[in-house]
């Protein structure tokens, strides 16, 4: 095809157009110019648009001159790394059909690899005229180019040298939800040029800090690049979450210290040598442009028909998000776009899992939701993803939302039944004993299927949404009024206690009593069967005052305040991870289903009263069985490797007199939640459970002496 220069201005004259290739998607430096390719079912043209280095010029304006298919592509020459760009799509405005083509609003490229610039709130960035009495039906003709984001040719290139993936397998798994701000704001150990960036949370004090606890795996909240809501800017407040994407393939600007991608890839390089994995948290249920009141930023300018989901094809949105949209991943082009997203970030960015937001919505084909769906079947086949880890989160608010334990091998699933059983059981409610024992076994009921693991439950007590611990043992009621919706956004049933006085105290009683609880909280989800997750900021006592959906609070409630923090909960934490990593019968890949093993004729797992008697179907739904123990060794289907047995007991009761099982020569605790710092102690005749606790027990070969003041 002959090069085309008259589209071009004069300073860029001696740029050639040409045909170039519809592959790969995106902008592509191939060392004599860049190649353009975006995906469009329904446009009439696409413009690429040149900015200058500031984003504030628009340079040149060229008509992408081949389609290949349904991809528009073209190559200019002479364009290098660092050149801002965008598009603008030509095509029908017409609404009820779903088509909201509008080339007076620059696009973001859906695989841009990085963004520069802020989005800038104006009645611009609408491809309707606001205020019209026709709504979304009319059609405004400002240009919206100064308010969006420029795309960036970026160079993605990185010197990895040995870097390798830790790879952690996931009997051995302990997953930290952290935020990049949160956790460096406040932090006295990060520089202050660095704080609330991927280079802060890289920090050695962040790093030591993780390996001291025993975290394997940070999963960071959203960090692809995403919107703050209008309304939220409106009120002087931030999107502190994440959960409104707008580039699939961009680390998030404001996390950036020199608008450079190396820094992702710097972090995750200085993770790995720590042995710790990057999970990112990410959102390819909807994205950062709402419903048909919402900006046209990318997606809804370039084809709004084929990426979302549409109510009879036309006007209005599918919202099984509760954002206001929902992309339509049976999309082929969608689909590829979400997978070459993935990939990008496995291959490119070295990241060694992904945590998927509402995932429900991913696996919801046209007759409701299905784990041999097309997104499913795409990523379990692909050989990339293959050797990551891949997490659910098991509902949205659509037609048949909630599938927990409905996803295939080998998706993990966040465990929302381990939360809330493990809050009632501590708090007291009656009736509760089958289902904690449910849940420290990996909630089989829900996953022991289609050759599924007992490592398919991440098991929480608290995440990102809802109460933090601290506020779990010090608030009954939410206090979100600083959201500015009235309190009325938020989960309205937290299975908190206060312990008797509601929000902060210095009462020595009650400082001693929610102190307890939140050991005993945490030692259940660190003794469960299943992948522990803990909440970052628990382990030192972080308060959010009472907020439980503090999405937009970026600011003193979120950021963790670590001068404050509670050093002898943190090593507690640390103490037990190091327990769990010590005892494999902790952390097994099998269902535990009473079955005799071959090697000893005992039981895996046997459930004990406090006096040591099985307990009968009675017990089990007795409002008053308030001491529950079990036994564990390893699984019978297993190999026995020699590993002992390990006694746990549940006290949420009074003090009571325990009889050990007598399936082993003997016992010594290890763990006993109202003596923190006890490290080892004899078990006998005799041992007591005291008031609301939990103790744990290793069975011992020989009747030697047991020094408390260490290990023997």
């Amino acid at each position: 095809m002959t090069p085309q220069r008259a589209l071009l201005p004069p300073r860029l004259v001696g740029h050639s157009v040409t045909a170039g290739r519809p592959w790969p998607m995106g902008a592509t430096y191939d060392g004599e110019g860049v190649n353009f390719a975006v995906f469009s079912a329904h446009a009439e043209k696409v413009e690429l648009c040149l900015f200058s280095p500031d984003g504030r010029k628009e340079l040149a304006r060229i008509a992408l001159p081949e389609r290949d298919g349904d991809i528009w592509h073209g190559h200019v020459g002479g364009l290098v790394p660092g050149t801002l760009y965008g598009f603008r799509v030509h095509g029908p405005y017409a609404p009820e059909q779903g088509h909201r083509f509008n080339p007076h609003k620059l696009l973001i490229d859906p695989y841009a690899r990085a963004l520069e610039g802020r989005l800038k709130w104006s009645d611009a960035l609408m491809g309707y005229k606001v205020g019209s009495p026709r709504g979304d039906m009319s059609y405004d003709t400002r240009d919206s180019a100064f308010a969006v984001p420029k795309s960036v040719v970026a160079d993605t290139s990185f010197m990895w040298g040995e870097d390798a993936p830790p790879r952690v397998p996931l009997t051995e798994t302990v997953v930290y939800e952290a935020h990049v701000r949160g956790m460096t704001m406040l932090h006295p150990g990060v520089e202050k040029g660095v704080r609330g960036s991927f280079l802060g949370l890289a920090s050695d004090a962040v790093i030591e800090h993780l390996v001291k606890l025993g975290v394997t795996s940070v999963e960071l909240l959203p960090v692809q690049a995403f919107a703050d809501e209008r309304f939220l800017v409106a009120k002087g407040l931030r999107n502190y979450w994440g959960y409104q994407t707008i580039a699939f393939f961009a680390p998030e600007p404001r996390y950036l210290t020199k608008g450079q991608v190396w820094e992702f890839q710097s972090m995750v390089r200085r993770f790995h040598a720590a042995g710790i994995e990057v999970i990112l948290d990410v959102v390819y249920n909807h994205s950062g442009e709402g419903d048909e009141f919402g900006p046209t930023l990318s997606f809804r300018g370039l084809d709004n028909a084929s990426y979302y989901r549409l109510m009879h094809g036309g006007r209005h949105y599918v919202n099984d998000t509760g954002t206001g949209n929902t992309l339509n991943l049976t999309h082929p082009m969608v689909l590829r776009m979400v997978m070459d997203s993935l990939r990008h970030w496995v291959e490119v960015m070295h990241v060694d899992g992904f945590r998927f937001d509402l995932a429900t919505v991913l696996g919801r084909e046209a007759h409701g939701f299905d784990p041999s769906g097309g997104f499913f079947d795409a990523i379990r086949q692909d050989p990339v993803l293959a050797r990551v880890k891949l997490i659910a989160e098991p509902w949205d608010i659509g037609p048949g939302g909630y599938q927990l334990g409905s996803y295939p091998h080998p998706f993990l699933e966040w465990n929302d039944k381990f939360r809330d059983g493990v809050r009632r059981w501590w708090k007291g409610d009656p009736g509760m004993a089958a289902d904690l024992a449910s849940r420290l076994l990996g909630s089989a009921e829900r996953f022991d299927h289609h050759g599924r693991a007992a490592t398919s439950s991440v098991n929480f007590v608290t995440a990102h949404d809802g109460f933090n611990l601290e506020d779990v043992v010090s608030f009954t009621l939410k206090r979100n009024w600083a959201n500015g919706e009235e309190n009325r956004d938020g989960h309205h049933e937290n299975h908190s206690d206060n312990m008797g006085v509601e929000g902060p105290s210095e009462d020595p009683k009650v400082r001693a009593a929610r102190d307890l609880r939140k050991r005993n909280l945490l030692a259940t989800l660190m003794l469960a069967q299943g992948v522990p997750m803990l909440l970052a900021g628990d382990e030192v006592g972080h308060t959010q005052g009472g907020n439980n959906n503090a999405y937009a609070q970026d600011n003193e409630t979120t950021w963790i305040d670590w001068a404050k923090g509670d050093a002898g909960l943190a090593a507690f934490v640390a103490r037990l991870a190091a327990l769990r990593r010590a005892h494999p019968v902790l952390r097994q890949r099998r269902f535990l289903h009473a079955k005799e093993r071959p090697s000893d004729g005992v039981p895996d797992v046997i459930w004990r009263r406090a006096d040591g008697q099985k307990p009968s179907p009675g017990d089990w739904h007795d409002p008053g069985f308030r001491c529950l123990g079990v036994e564990l060794r390893m699984a019978a289907e297993g190999a026995d490797a020699g590993e002992g047995a390990i006694y746990a007991v549940f006290n949420t009761g009074g003090e009571c007199v325990l009889r050990l099982p007598d399936t082993a020569p003997g016992w010594e605790l290890i763990l006993d939640t109202t003596r923190p710092d006890l490290e080892v102690a004899p078990g006998g005749p005799g041992t007591r459970a005291p008031p609301q606790s939990v103790l744990v027990f290793r069975s011992v070969t020989t009747k030697a002496k047991i020094s408390t003041g260490g290990r023997p």
